[in-house]
């Protein structure tokens, strides 16, 4: 089910210059392609994102759900990634924040452009990761 929802939001995304509508419609997202931990094999992830200066962040947040999203434990084994904005492509290096103030900030940060974060961190126990993403043109 979830591979066949992102599989249409990429498409999507790759037809129309990385929008997409529905409750992604005027929204910043991205399409993140990190080696599979467990596979080795290139896993594509649609994300919503903000921008923090020159770097992007994006959140392991999974809806609130009580374990983080297969991306997030796929950059732990292997920080390296590709990450489509629009048209471009960059290579990305992963850093995770899982507490304090800086993934407090960053946090909050998103919930001030999609408040539905607000509500995943609700839903859990878990302390929701930020992740920084260093960008190079490619």
């Amino acid at each position: 089910m979830a591979d066949n929802w992102n599989d249409k939001i990429i498409a999507e995304f790759h037809a129309n210059a990385g929008k997409v509508g529905g409750p992604f419609a005027g929204k910043d997202l991205l399409l993140l392609t990190s080696t599979g931990a467990k596979s080795g094999l290139p896993r594509t992830n649609p994300l919503a994102f903000i921008r923090d200066g020159d770097r992007v962040v994006i959140i392991a947040s999974k809806a609130g759900a009580p374990t983080n999203p297969d991306w997030y434990y796929n950059l732990l084994a292997n920080p390296e990634a590709t990450v489509e904005i629009g048209t471009e492509r960059f290579r990305a290096t992963a850093t995770p924040i899982t507490s304090g103030p800086e993934r407090d900030r960053l946090y909050a940060a998103m919930v001030s452009v999609m408040p539905g974060f607000a509500d995943y961190e609700k839903n859990t126990t878990r302390v929701i990761p930020v992740v920084v993403l260093e960008l190079e043109k490619v």
